[in-house]
């Protein structure tokens, strides 16, 4: 779907079973400022390993057909992750990556426009408050929701809400995957929201400093996770050790399905 005026046109490719869009960094961030005007709620999402393990652990969890269908009815489907950009090559396909980190960074650095109603869900009100000044001439509201967003409706409520009170043009998801990905879908189809959502993780984290990213040596080579885990390794060893590597699983599956259809030259 298109944002409006000059904003790119959505060529997509479809890879285990995602529609992900074509477009470089630089053409997603003009892709939300052009939809910061929208008068219909849209938002934008960024899969990674981990997104894709779980919308293909169809046995997971009660949430699991709600994170499909928000990944499925997002208006914005870019790659974040250079393992799945890597599996694609192999699969005689070209993904591009968005790194979601780097996404928001580019959106702070560009700057919206002055008066830009801007909300943080999730974070802490010291990651607010470094939003409000890089961005001194937008209107940045936060609000820290309450606990277990993904298994309490009233939470999920409570949220949309607020979205739908303030009416802001950009709302940033930082409560994490899926429950970012399922609130910002449950807004979508309400259709009483306006704007562009992103849901950014722990984007603002990283900016902040509170988190280190990997060096950009360690990036491009596709070892991000292991920098991560490193860091983090009582947070994030069952994610990277057990829950990550059944992606190469599905990706053979996936190929050998897509053989049977329509066989490679």
């Amino acid at each position: 779907m298109n944002g409006g005026g000059g904003a790119p046109s959505l060529d997509r490719v479809e890879f285990l079973d995602l529609q992900f869009a074509t477009l470089d960094i630089d053409q997603v961030a003009r892709w939300v400022l052009e939809a910061l005007g929208a008068p219909r709620f849209r938002y934008v999402v960024t899969p990674n390993v981990d997104h894709v393990v779980r919308l293909h652990n169809r046995t997971a969890a009660p949430w699991h057909a709600a994170f499909a269908a928000a990944e499925r009815d997002a208006d914005l489907c870019v790659n974040d992750s250079r393992i799945l950009a890597r599996l694609a090559r192999l699969s005689g396909l070209s993904l591009p990556v968005t790194p979601g980190s780097d996404l928001t960074r580019i959106l702070i650095d560009t700057g919206v426009p002055p008066g830009t109603r801007i909300v943080l869900i999730g974070g802490r009100d010291g990651d607010a408050a470094w939003l409000r000044g890089r961005l001194p001439a937008a209107d940045v509201r936060h609000f820290d929701p309450p606990m277990r967003v993904l298994d309490s409706i009233e939470a999920q409520q409570a949220i949309v809400d607020f979205v739908e009170g303030e009416q802001p043009e950009l709302t940033l998801f930082a409560i994490g995957a899926p429950q970012s990905e399922i609130v910002a879908h449950r807004i979508q189809q309400r259709g009483k929201a306006r704007g562009v959502a992103l849901c950014i993780g722990a984007s603002i984290e990283f900016l902040t400093g509170a988190k280190r990213r990997a060096p950009r040596a360690m990036q491009r080579l596709g070892l991000e996770w292991a920098f991560r885990l490193l860091s983090e390794p009582r947070r994030l060893w069952r994610r990277y050790l057990v829950e990550g590597p059944p992606i190469f699983a599905i990706w053979w599956r996936w190929r050998r399905a897509r053989r049977v259809m329509s066989p490679l030259p």
